[in-house]
């Protein structure tokens, strides 16, 4: 039986959500389908209008988002499939200028020729009627990627909807157990499932989910007529590595918690953010509309050979430009073109033992302070 509030508990809704009904000799999750053209006739007709694979991972996440998924082959394809469903020439977009660099610049150099007033804000703000004044669509990324902030959503989706605007949250960082943006005041949340949702580092996706169906019906038609669509085996992959997505955040949680503790005071480490930490600047935001906070923080170590130097000497840590994966990476963001100091690095805690992680990023930490 199902909770008061008509939805199942996180895991339950995993490991069920998008499964058809047992049938007897069936597999618990239905297989991709290969499909060009279909047997004319029925809902499905040709590949890039539809397919079942599609429809049941869309309904699982949707679930999870407590709105109406599309799916894309990969986070910017959803990014840019949806400020090309809702821009148009002359409107004023505001965006995050701390989130992912690149947003900011498909924004730039994709769509230039709309002539749009472009306002970039970090996310901590300063929010205020000025900021969103005009604006068609205020973009979100919180936490920010890769600093960690945390904006009061709530709170800019009520000042974004006074000023006419729409609000989208990138949900990538938090993931849909994290956080639900829908629920609290925006009107899209989209993601790369690239990263936690489908949490192998085996496939590249991406969704826009929101309570609009219209604004859904708006987005499945540009995919089909823009031919961003995702691969049925991909998308059977993602929906496959959804099943075990609440194991993972909990523990990716636990050894980020262990890592914070771990780290915070130490000699080579400065600028240490998670927002699960009390500690951290944006905890009391995100404690208010985080349903859980994740594995990935930041922090700075001294310079460029320093992170070379930890790299080296750890067993565990892998260098990698993602995060939400089984296995603890270490990214160094100013290397891609982020504004941040040069050794900063967005750590993405795995799936590995506690006190191993531990054990082994201190023991790296060492050859830099020893």
């Amino acid at each position: 039986m199902k909770r008061a509030d008509g939805h199942w508990g996180d895991g339950t809704a995993c490991v069920h959500a998008g499964s058809a009904r047992p049938v007897a000799g069936q597999p618990f999750l239905a297989g991709p389908v290969f499909a060009a053209p279909y047997h004319l006739g029925a809902e499905d007709f040709y590949g890039r209008q539809g397919n079942p694979t599609w429809r049941a991972l869309e309904q699982a996440i949707g679930a999870l988002d407590r709105g109406h998924c599309t799916v894309f082959p990969s986070g910017m394809a959803a990014i840019g499939a949806l400020c090309r469903v809702l821009l148009g020439a002359g409107d004023v977009l505001v965006l995050p200028s701390d989130g992912y660099f690149l947003a900011r610049r498909f924004v730039r150099e994709q769509l230039a020729p709309l002539g749009l007033e472009v306002r970039e804000v970090p996310t901590t703000g300063p929010w205020t009627a000025e900021v969103v004044r005009g604006a068609r669509l205020v973009l979100l990324e919180t936490p920010s990627n890769p600093g960690l902030d945390v904006c009061d959503l709530p709170a800019v989706a009520e000042l974004a909807h006074a000023a006419g605007a729409l609000v989208a949250v990138d949900n990538t960082t938090a993931t849909p157990l994290g956080q639900r943006p829908l629920e609290l005041g925006a009107d899209i949340s989209v993601a790369s499932d690239t990263k936690a949702l489908a949490g192998h580092s085996d496939v590249v996706y991406g969704h826009v989910s929101t309570a609009d169906e219209d604004l859904a019906r708006r987005l499945r038609e540009e995919r089909t007529l823009s031919g961003a669509i995702p691969g049925p085996f991909e998308t059977w992959m993602v929906h496959r590595g959804l099943g075990t997505l609440d194991l993972r955040l909990a523990r990716q949680a636990e050894n980020a918690a262990a890592l914070v503790s771990a780290l915070r005071g130490h000699p080579a480490v400065t600028n240490l953010r998670w927002p699960g930490s009390q500690e951290d600047p944006a905890h009391e935001v995100a404690a208010r509309q985080m349903r859980r906070f994740g594995g990935v923080l930041s922090f700075e170590l001294p310079s460029v050979a320093a992170v070379e130097r930890f790299l080296a000497a750890s067993g565990l840590v892998l260098p990698a430009t993602s995060f939400g994966g089984l296995h603890s990476t270490l990214d160094r963001r100013a290397q891609f073109g982020d504004p941040v100091p040069e050794g900063l690095v967005r750590f993405s805690a795995g799936c590995e033992d506690s006190h191993d992680l531990v054990t082994d990023v201190l023991s790296a930490l060492a050859t830099l302070t020893g």
